[in-house]
């Protein structure tokens, strides 16, 4: 019961990693139990490359530089807007 929930954490959290530890396990046990050499190193390079991206992803982050608001008009302009008002000479298209 806790193998189960255990990947299916892993696989929330970071799902590239994880499917490439999986695929490189497979593959290197199929290379080891049939015999085949090569596969077994694939295997063992997928996952040695999926636990350095790993590692990689959880390194440190760098705090992200404040950002500073921009504003479109300044707080307080020298001049009020004028009203807007509807003549009523013309109704209104419709």
């Amino acid at each position: 019961m806790i193998y189960p929930r255990f990947l299916r954490k892993a696989y929330r959290r970071e799902p590239i990693s994880a499917f490439l530890l999986l695929m490189g396990g497979v593959d290197s046990t199929i290379g080891g139990v049939g015999g085949y050499n090569g596969l077994l190193l694939l295997g063992l390079g997928v996952m040695g490359s999926a636990l350095l991206y790993r590692l990689l992803q959880r390194s440190p982050e760098r705090p992200l530089p404040e950002k500073v608001p921009q504003y479109a008009l300044p707080p307080q302009s020298s001049q009020p807007l004028p009203m807007l008002t509807m003549s009523k000479k013309h109704p209104p298209l419709r």
